[in-house]
């Protein structure tokens, strides 16, 4: 990374406040604190505190390969501001294993453990593999028992090509299910959010090399110019998951900034 642009990122940030409405919240997959970027964090007790002076919003992948119990989700909520929130990911049972097929007692299991998050629970995550076809009775009969169980926002993840489809995202919207839009998208479509427009959720894992490789400024300010355009009615998320060598924490330090000045720009011409 240039020497010019990592001075600017170690730059001191004041501890967030709560994001307002329809203001756009940037954070990460995991809530590390890779070495080359501490200065961007303030004091904490803990990794995630310490997260949480800079970042207002994060992922919680660990939920895919392991549950977590109720008490840990309580002791993380305990550990950052009131405006902060998780977006939690459904786990690997339900989406990979079983396919949304007879998941009822998982997902019971999980939404009571993630009840420990209270105020802080932001919304779930659902990535499905990329052998996962759009099934429409399948997707249908898992939205409905997720919906019997929760009215949380739920973002979901396709990752084949028959899910970007009017049928799918209207299925979707009918159920009250967001779209992600992820980078590397498997189709044009993917690029931008879809399904039910309540919760504009951005995943960005790296590209070329997912999960490795850096943005640079020009794609950061064309997400900033894609999150602004969006004229979304609550707050976007966007979440860096090119988390390998800590690029996600630096992407999401410098998109922070261009999203800030760019609302600075708009105030000063109003």
């Amino acid at each position: 990374m240039p020497q010019g642009r990592t001075d600017a990122l170690n730059r001191p940030l004041q501890q967030h406040p709560a994001a307002p409405v329809k203001a756009a919240r940037v954070g990460c997959a995991g809530w590390a604190t890779p070495r080359p970027y501490r200065t961007l964090f303030g004091e904490g007790s803990s990794v995630l505190s310490r997260y949480a002076t800079r970042f207002p919003i994060v992922e919680i992948n660990s939920s895919f390969y392991r549950p977590h119990r109720l008490e840990t989700y309580a002791r993380w909520a305990a550990s950052v501001p009131a405006g902060f929130r998780f977006s939690v990911k459904l786990p690997r049972l339900i989406s990979h294993d079983l396919a949304l097929r007879g998941a009822a007692p998982p997902l019971e299991a999980f939404l009571a453990q993630t009840r420990g998050l209270g105020r802080h629970l932001g919304g779930y995550l659902l990535q499905l593999p990329p052998s996962h076809a759009f099934d429409a009775r399948v997707a249908s009969v898992f939205f409905r028992l997720l919906r019997r169980r929760t009215q949380a926002p739920c973002a979901c993840e396709p990752r084949h090509a028959s899910w970007f489809t009017e049928k799918a995202d209207a299925l979707m919207r009918e159920h009250g299910i967001s779209r992600v839009a992820a980078d590397p998208a498997v189709v044009p479509a993917a690029a931008t959010p879809g399904g039910h427009p309540g919760w504009p959720y951005w995943r960005w894992h790296g590209a070329p090399r997912m999960y490795y490789s850096d943005y640079d400024e020009a794609a950061l300010a064309a997400l900033a110019a894609d999150i602004a355009a969006s004229q979304a009615a609550t707050s976007p998320w966007i979440i860096f998951d090119n988390t390998a060598h800590g690029f996600a924490t630096a992407n999401a330090a410098r998109l922070q900034e261009i999203v800030r000045t760019r609302a600075a720009r708009k105030r000063g011409r109003a």
